[in-house]
């Protein structure tokens, strides 16, 4: 909803969500603007950073009449082309305050920067729960660094880094993963290092954990995109979807799902679970999918000045 007020200031609705957290204050924050039409691209940028959660989303009109809306996303910095937890959040706020129709499940088509983004919507114990699948190649260049390289940004000892990779799927990530939970939590970021080492490269943003690869396997994971103005992020769902499309398409892996159990947030205070999913035929990854809960938190009004609408 949006109305002009006296001042000549347009009124947005905005509601917050939590993903990927059962419950308030976990999880990861989003805000979504269901009727973001006439905000210039500028204005969303301006708006992100004003509320300085890691992503904001704008609901736009459709452009194929298949789909349910298009999704616009921001951090306070730029904005991306594809992200999981904005995804999940977007579709989860338009079912919980009815700015679609009713039903159970529902799915919706979501038009972002990558592409149509599949989300299905349930009510889960009590509350919500949303799954996205996404389709298309998972991009896994070489030239990452080297394990001694993140070691110095993340402020531990080389000997902690098991391996280092890229991948993505819409994002770009940098991974590492490290020997031990304790080695995750102990990590610091040291911004020479990373500025010498990532600030140029395929990815910037690094996702790091500990844990099993194997199919099933659960692992304790942390994120940091200074690139993005994201300082920690407390749930990573593009990183997730990356993650098990890197390791399923890997020629050691002969099933046909693969599935990781991600925890993140941990230390920041936001707890947050994923769940993540990579569907395999033959040798080609076809489809992954990432899902969690989410948590309903305030609705209200942002006042937009004209100079941040489309003339």
């Amino acid at each position: 909803m949006r109305r002009r007020t006296e001042v000549d200031l347009m009124k947005y609705t905005f509601h917050i969500i939590d993903v990927f957290s059962s419950t308030p204050f976990g999880g990861n924050q989003l805000a979504v603007l269901p009727d973001a039409v006439v905000i210039s691209t500028e204005g969303m940028q301006k708006i992100a950073r004003e509320f300085n959660f890691g992503e904001t989303t704008f609901v736009l009109p459709k452009k194929d009449p298949a789909n349910t809306c298009r999704v616009r996303i921001f951090t306070p910095r730029a904005e991306l082309d594809f992200a999981g937890h904005p995804s999940i959040g977007t579709a989860c706020a338009l079912v919980m305050k009815q700015h679609v129709r009713p039903g159970d499940p529902i799915r919706l088509t979501l038009e972002e920067n990558v592409g149509p983004v599949l989300v299905k919507v349930a009510r889960q114990g009590g509350g919500f729960h949303g799954i996205l699948t996404l389709s298309g190649k998972i991009e896994a260049p070489s030239g990452a660094p080297s394990p001694a390289e993140l070691a110095a940004v993340l402020s531990v000892k080389p000997a902690e880094v098991n391996q280092v990779f890229f991948a993505g799927a819409g994002v770009p990530f940098c991974f590492a993963q490290l020997n031990s939970n304790e080695v995750v939590d102990r990590a610091a970021m040291n911004r020479a290092a990373w500025a010498a080492t990532l600030s140029r490269v395929w990815s910037p943003h690094i996702f790091f954990f500990a844990g099993d690869l194997r199919d099933g396997g659960k692992l304790y994971a942390r994120m940091w995109a200074p690139a993005l103005g994201i300082e920690e992020d407390p749930a990573t769902g593009a990183a997730c979807a990356a993650l098990v499309g890197v390791m399923a398409s890997k020629h050691n892996f002969g099933g046909t799902v693969y599935r990781l159990s991600i925890q993140q947030g941990v230390s920041i205070g936001r707890t947050s679970e994923i769940e993540a999913e990579a569907r395999k035929s033959g040798s080609v990854v076809t489809s992954v999918s990432v899902g969690g809960a989410a948590a309903y938190i305030a609705s209200g009004e942002i006042e937009v000045p004209p100079s941040a609408l489309v003339s």
